[in-house]
C-alpha cells in the first residue's frame, strides 16, 4: 500500500487515480495521521450482494419505531 501526504494527493490527484486504477491502494496522511484510503473498486461479489439484500429485506419487514413529527427544514436548523 502506497502512502502519500494530503498536499501531494491534491497536487497529483490524477496520478493517484492512475495508480488506483492499476490496482494499488493509497493511504492519504495529514500531519502524519492517516485520514483517507483510496482503493480500487472490488469486483462484483455475489455473496456480499446476497447479504445486503437479506439485510434490506429484514429492515423493510420491521415496524417503524419512534415519532416522525420532524421536517427536513427542522433537521437543518441551527
Amino acid at each position: 500500500m502506497k502512502t502519500i501526504s494530503a498536499s501531494d494527493a491534491n497536487r497529483y490527484f490524477s496520478r493517484v487515480l492512475r495508480d488506483v486504477a492499476a490496482g494499488e491502494a493509497v493511504t492519504v496522511v495529514a500531519r502524519g495521521r492517516p485520514v483517507a484510503s483510496i482503493a480500487p473498486i472490488r469486483p462484483h461479489d455475489p455473496a456480499r450482494e446476497a447479504a445486503k439484500r437479506r439485510l434490506l429485506d429484514r429492515l423493510h419487514g420491521q415496524d417503524v419505531t419512534g415519532s416522525r413529527d420532524w421536517t427536513r427544514d427542522a433537521l437543518y436548523e441551527r
